[in-house]
């Protein structure tokens, strides 16, 4: 029977790969079942598309997720072969930030809170009152950014690029997994992926796995899942492979 912890990782296929390469190297049993299924979203409603012919009217572009910007930018390439210039463009987390760089921008991005409330902190969005800002992300999500800045007196329009939805799998799947596989620890990316994984257990199998080691990429999700009846939870620095790796490291050695 192995012995080397089993770790599940729950991204999104195609997303993982990074991430499974380096738990391999680390000497780690890693598993791959994604607990979030994205798709683009076939037709853009009239007003999201509007909203990208005007994109060089807005001074502020916020992209949510390394999702966003992977369909986000596709979509806007196809209305914008050349990007408009003038806009503060943002990237919640260093994932996002990154893959906009990719795309010759220079984003701004919180530093060291890597979620929406670190981003509001920041003070280029502190005095937007009149300002036009576009929200790049997928269909639902938690809307704290949009709330917040129209409380600060900004325009905020919101561009829906992509569908998320629980992976679909047969009732007991997700348990087998974790039992056959010996996994010791998930790391889980979002609340979203968390929301999934209690859907995809019932909850007799909730109790049998409660003692799991989850970690997760902030105090909000991590509370989230101790109210779910995993007490426990450890909290990366944010969703980054960096972070969950160190966050790892920090379980192997004991350190909570």
């Amino acid at each position: 029977m192995a012995t080397e912890p089993g770790v599940l990782v729950t991204r999104p296929a195609g997303q993982a790969d990074a991430l499974l390469e380096a738990l391999a190297g680390a000497g780690l049993r890693a598993v791959h079942q994604p607990l979030l299924t994205l798709e683009p979203l076939p037709e853009l409603a009239p007003q999201a598309r509007q909203a990208v012919i005007d994109l060089d009217r807005y001074q502020h572009v916020i992209f949510v997720s390394a999702n966003a910007v992977h369909f986000g930018m596709e979509l806007i390439g196809n209305y914008w072969p050349q990007l408009p210039v003038g806009l503060a463009w943002y990237g919640v987390g260093v994932t996002t930030a990154t893959l906009l760089r990719e795309f010759g921008l220079d984003p701004i991005s919180p530093p060291l809170q890597m979620d929406s409330e670190g981003l509001l902190a920041m003070e280029s969005l502190q005095q937007v009152a009149g300002d036009r800002v576009l929200i790049v992300k997928g269909i639902g999500g938690r809307g704290k950014i949009a709330e917040v800045l129209a409380q600060r007196g900004a325009q905020v329009d919101e561009l829906p690029c992509y569908r998320r939805y629980c992976p679909t799998l047969v009732p007991g799947q997700l348990a087998a997994t974790l039992g056959q596989e010996s996994i010791n620890v998930v790391l889980i990316s979002s609340g979203e992926g968390l929301e999934n994984m209690l859907s995809l257990l019932s909850a007799a199998e909730t109790t049998k796995f409660r003692d799991i080691e989850l970690i997760v990429p902030s105090p909000r999700v991590a509370a989230l899942a101790q109210q779910a009846g995993f007490p426990r939870v450890m909290t990366a620095d944010n969703a980054s492979d960096a972070a969950m790796l160190e966050a790892l490291r920090r379980w192997r050695a004991g350190d909570k």
